[in-house]
């Protein structure tokens, strides 16, 4: 006998020991579960009582019998409790059977469908009630007739007591369900009140506003978002609970993320229920999306002309630099070196507009940003206007940081003499640094007059300026493009005092690893281990599985860098709970290979920049 069956003959032992007969239909009205009560007390023939016999073949026989007395049209009898079946409501009644006894009859829905019946023989009962009424002639017939109710009441109670009971179980049980759901959905769910508080959250909060607190309900919105938060989100919040549905994007600046938020207002009750979602990575690629456009625009008009522009650049310069060679008069001399520089400035704008065009690769080092800051401001002063000043204030530990140093080095040093251009005279220019949670955030503030409107929305387009004929509009766009590529944000805004441009990189420290190689190539190996040690790392090499396998116990060992295929097996066989793996190979994304690697897979060959950042993803303590 199967566990199956087992199980059910069980269950059907068990319901035989009950004293009432039982019966379950499903929902379309055919036997599921009776019992041998059931049977006996309607005198059933085998073929009724038999799993998946009609409700409507059992009330033919029963009705056909005389169960229900004479009828008029046995059918349309039939029909008619066929029909009361269906529409599975909770029942309880009592009635005299054709052969004198009396029964209980209590039914309840299920909720898949269906209902459960219990049918109790209360033919004692009655006769009590007849033999109290007949012996107890001197009673008021009024009281008799009140404890006949009573008692007929209390028995329908009971009924409907275990209806409840069940509607209880059923809603408990999709109340948990849908609980499941809405915290399964990667967004936050929440209810309001009129006191903006919380009555109902899916805990989903931290997931997208990071720092905030997890079980929020019975907490107002600024409790468990903030004030300065708040401060953004009520006037939205109340716009919905006046009855307008709201739907809106704000940045949560205490982490930088783009949220979207939806309010609908509360038609039943009082409040607002709330829909709150990371758009973060979305806004990037809608911006990247806007901004790779115009980058095709500027490579459509510089790629035509680069070349021939880049020849008459080179005859100018070669036909300006031997006139320089010749003995001139002072004031053409002085022409010469104009024409020069004029030149000069024409092949780095004509550079400028091939990187901004064509495609650029991160090069993730390694980097210390004190001294890196330091440095931007010693190579910045020399340039800057009389009058003007440039204050340095960094807050960040002396600890390396994974950054592109020469792309910030070269936005931070644009910033700069952006802010001298705008100031046009006398001012003071401050370059900060600190870090802010998962960021690290780089502001250049100045005391000119700040961005216009207009600078505000277009600033970051390519050949936008303000510099009337004077600039390239290159600058912030370029500054815009080299943040976002490393993962960042640039926001511009004015201060009481001036302009201020604020850059939020990726808080990356890079944590000093001892790395077990195992690469069976030797001339792959060593170039591997040279960008290791390049980038501050203690390197173990091993040729082979077998041999990575011995060192894998190595007193400080702290990661695994290794091939996939290997001469003697599979670098797959090196993963282990105790130390991070970092697999790589030369098969194509979509190999079964790279399908079973447990964590992030390098496709050779790698810059040091990738090598990089999937080691730092792998080291990253889980959440």
């Amino acid at each position: 006998m199967t566990p199956e069956e087992l199980r059910a003959d069980l269950t059907h032992s068990g319901l035989n020991l009950i004293g009432q007969a039982l019966s379950i239909f499903d929902a379309d009205l055919r036997l599921a579960v009776s019992n041998r009560q059931y049977q006996a007390m309607f005198d059933l023939p085998d073929a009724l009582v038999q799993p998946g016999t009609s409700f409507e073949d059992t009330i033919r026989h029963i009705v056909h019998r005389g169960e229900y007395g004479p009828q008029d049209d046995p059918e349309a009898a039939v029909a008619s409790r066929v029909e009361q079946a269906r529409t599975f409501q909770p029942h309880y009644f009592e009635r005299q059977r054709a052969n004198g006894k009396w029964i209980a009859v209590e039914g309840a829905p299920l909720s898949q469908g269906g209902w459960i019946t219990v049918y109790t023989d209360i033919t004692d009962i009655k006769q009590q009630e007849a033999l109290l009424r007949a012996r107890s002639e001197e009673l008021s017939e009024q009281v008799l007739d009140h404890a006949e109710r009573l008692a007929a009441a209390n028995r329908e109670l009971a009924a409907t007591n275990a209806a409840l009971q069940e509607a209880q179980r059923v809603l408990t049980r999709t109340e948990a369900r849908t609980r499941q759901v809405t915290e399964m959905v990667p967004a936050h769910i929440a209810h309001l009140d009129t006191d903006y508080r919380y009555t109902f959250s899916n805990r989903q909060q931290p997931m997208v506003f990071p720092g905030s607190i997890g079980n929020v309900i019975g907490n107002t919105v600024a409790e468990a978002l903030g004030a300065q938060t708040f401060a953004t989100l009520r006037p939205w919040i109340d716009r919905a609970l006046a009855g307008e549905s709201q739907v809106f994007e704000m940045t949560h600046k205490p982490s930088g993320r783009r949220i979207r938020i939806a309010l609908t207002p509360d038609r039943v009750g009082k409040g607002a229920y709330v829909l709150s979602t990371d758009v973060s990575a979305e806004v990037q690629a809608r911006e990247a999306l806007s901004h790779a456009s115009k980058r095709s625009l500027a490579a459509q008009l510089t790629s035509g002309m680069a070349h021939d522009f880049g020849n008459l650049l080179t005859i100018i310069l070669g036909l300006q630099g031997r006139l320089a060679a010749m003995p001139l008069p002072t004031g053409a001399a002085e022409d010469v070196q104009a024409t020069l520089a004029a030149a000069r400035r024409g092949a780095a704008l004509l550079e400028r507009l091939s990187k901004i065009s064509g495609g650029r690769e991160v090069s993730l080092q390694p980097v210390e940003l004190p001294p890196l800051l330091r440095e931007v401001v010693a190579l910045a002063r020399p340039s800057l206007g009389d009058g003007v000043t440039l204050g340095v204030s960094v807050d960040l530990p002396e600890k390396p940081l994974l950054l592109d140093s020469g792309a910030l080095q070269d936005s931070l040093l644009n910033l700069i003499l952006n802010a001298d251009a705008a100031m046009a005279g006398p001012g003071h220019i401050a370059l900060t640094a600190s870090t802010s949670g998962e960021w690290i955030e780089i502001t250049v503030t100045d005391t000119g007059p700040g961005f216009s409107d207009e600078a505000l929305t277009r600033a970051t387009e390519p050949f936008f300026s303000t510099k009337k004929g004077q600039g390239s509009g290159l600058g912030l766009s370029m500054v815009y493009d080299q943040t976002k590529l490393i993962g960042g944000t640039m926001r511009l805004d004015n201060t009481a005092g001036g302009a201020r441009v604020t850059l939020r990189l990726p808080h990356r420290p890079v944590t000093r690893q001892m790395v077990l190689l195992v690469e069976d190539d030797n001339t792959i190996r060593t170039d591997i281990r040279s960008q290791l040690t390049g980038l501050g790392h203690a390197v173990i090499e091993a040729a082979s599985l077998s041999e990575a396998k011995a060192m894998t116990d190595l007193p400080g060992l702290t990661m695994i860098l290794s091939d996939i295929q290997l001469g003697d097996g599979l670098g797959l066989e090196l993963a282990t709970d105790r130390l991070p793996v970092v697999l790589m190979t030369s098969v194509p994304p979509g190999d079964p290979l790279r399908n079973d690697a447990p964590g992030p897979v390098l496709t050779k060959p790698f810059t040091t920049s990738r090598l990089a950042a999937a080691l730092a993803e792998a080291s990253k303590e889980p959440v």
